[in-house]
């Protein structure tokens, strides 16, 4: 199941502070009965339809082809209000064919956070064997991302999340930059931004099991989605089934800073691409050795924020500052399959030529990040992805706290420590958070899947999360770099460990390691 470049760390997991007249109460002997106030979103009866938007929609066609359906579910914008403005949430549905054996629904989020799930039961059907035939599949498109109900702040990036670069010129425009996107969306949101968070998306996950008639839910997250996997078991205790969340964080660690404190783990995985590329050197002229390759990297990045890079021609040619090569080698490094060593290779290859002045075209692989960065494309999920963080937690309010960061990050970690550090949009967002964040405080069954070189939620979250749901069980894949392994890896232990579990939904008897 794939995920956007460059997705967001999984989310710490909390118990919303909730007035308990917004929250459904749980009925005896049935599905869980909703409020007054919230019965009319629980007892709707979706009209299925035909996923197909246009001639142009691929995503829709590849979804009728699977013989899914797709439904718009109301929620309320704000839970404590429930009488006031509405939104919608896109669902698709691809129901259970071995109905003897039917499980139930089991609803996908594939991270981000900010990225649509709409899709993901196609994926699915593959990672889960002959297990989909037991359960109706759920793709849900988060509020305010993909199909349902839009959040665009008409940004002229796809995403916030790039580096502070080489000098404090580069970071003094990032400041200005991030600030830009924070008024952007205040000036076309304002009034909605507070109720971007994922707590509402936990609960909007309690409509859709209201309005699809079950007692629970099970559930497949990855990296983000095990944040709010987690946090719907935290809310709504009870009402889950079988959970299998790839790539968790340490819920305490979830902040708007994503990758603060995780300079190590991509400087590791940073440099595990390197020893490989150097032995690609007569294809990829990086550099004999893996320190030689980061050198390369590292001069190019400089050369950037003297001048910078061409990539392409004409009027249409991207121009890639120092800000913009890190997040390249940082987004590409989560992978240390060779495809990907291979497609990073290439996308830093022609960055170091243009650095050296030669007239370059980007590869695909590099035009498709480059336009997540540098153009508006992907505007809507960097809009989205933003919104929720900011509307998940708080940040420093004072650019300096980053450049301090940055500065004392550098020495050891050049291309890392700037990435990792850089001021955001949420340094200057209009609103606080109105739920305070909170903890996991109630035990909850899953079966939590991590590699140990994950360079984006670190192993240790995972074990952290681990201990913190003492029913849970860690399947470990040892020795891979890579973020997201249940079907995605291609590790037939990890695979059959996983859907063991969603067949049976009996947990190992204790933690797993499986092996590379």
């Amino acid at each position: 199941m794939t995920r956007p470049a460059v997705a967001g760390i999984a989310l710490a997991t909390c118990l919303a502070t909730v007035p308990t007249a917004v929250l459904p109460a749980a009925a005896h002997g049935g599905p869980p009965a909703a409020t007054s106030e919230l019965a009319r979103f629980y007892d709707q009866r979706p009209q299925w339809r035909s996923c197909v938007l246009g001639p142009d929609d691929e995503d829709g066609r590849q979804l009728e082809q699977a013989g899914a359906q797709c439904a718009d579910i109301t929620v309320p914008l704000d839970y404590a209000r429930p009488t006031g403005r509405t939104i919608t949430v896109a669902l698709s549905r691809i129901r259970a064919t071995d109905t003897a054996h039917r499980v139930g629904p089991i609803v996908f989020n594939d991270g981000g956070p900010g990225g649509p799930s709409l899709t993901s039961p196609l994926a699915a059907r593959t990672a889960m064997r002959d297990n989909a035939a037991r359960y109706d599949l759920i793709g849900l498109d988060p509020r305010f991302v993909g199909r349902s109900t839009p959040l665009d702040c008409d940004w002229p990036v796809g995403s916030a999340l790039v580096s502070a670069g080489m000098t404090r010129a580069t970071f003094d425009r990032q400041i200005a930059h991030q600030r830009d996107l924070a008024r952007r969306c205040s000036t076309r949101h304002g009034a909605v931004l507070p109720h971007v968070t994922t707590r509402n998306t936990a609960r909007d996950m309690d409509v859709v099991r209201g309005v699809l008639g079950e007692r629970k839910i099970s559930y497949l997250g990855y990296s983000y989605g095990t944040y709010l996997g987690t946090a719907y078991t935290q809310m709504f205790p009870g009402r889950s089934g079988r959970m299998v969340l790839d790539g968790a964080i340490d819920p305490r660690e979830y902040r708007p800073r994503l990758l603060k404190g995780r300079e190590e783990i991509g400087d590791r995985a940073l440099r595990a691409w390197a020893a490989w590329t150097a032995r690609h050197h007569a294809t990829y002229g990086l550099g004999t050795s893996g320190p030689r390759v980061l050198r390369t990297v590292e001069r190019t990045a400089r050369a950037a924020a003297v001048r910078p890079l061409v990539v392409g021609s004409g009027p249409d040619a991207y121009r890639v500052d120092d800000a913009t090569v890190p997040m390249v080698a940082f987004a590409g490094a989560a992978d240390d399959r060779d495809p990907a060593r291979h497609a990073l290779a290439g996308q830093l290859s022609v960055l170091a030529r243009a650095a050296r002045g030669e007239r370059v075209e980007p590869t695909p692989e590099l035009a498709e990040m480059l336009d997540f960065a540098l153009t508006g494309k992907l505007s809507r999920y960097g809009s989205a992805q933003v919104a929720i963080l900011c509307g998940d937690g708080t940040a420093p309010r004072d650019p300096e706290v980053y450049w301090r960061d940055v500065q004392r990050s550098r020495g050891r970690y050049p291309l890392m420590g700037p990435m990792a550090n850089n001021v955001n949009p949420c340094t200057f967002w209009p609103d606080m958070p109105r739920e305070a964040p909170v903890r996991v405080e109630r035990d909850a069954p899953a079966l939590i899947v991590a590699a140990t070189g994950d360079p984006r939620t670190s192993y240790q979250g995972s074990k952290a999360l681990r201990g913190m749901l003492p029913s849970s069980r860690l399947l470990t894949l040892e020795g891979a770099n890579h973020h997201g392994v249940f079907g995605e890896y291609g590790n037939a232990c990890v695979d059959d460990q996983v859907n063991a579990y969603l067949r049976t939904g009996r947990l190992p008897g204790s933690d797993v390691t499986c092996r590379k």
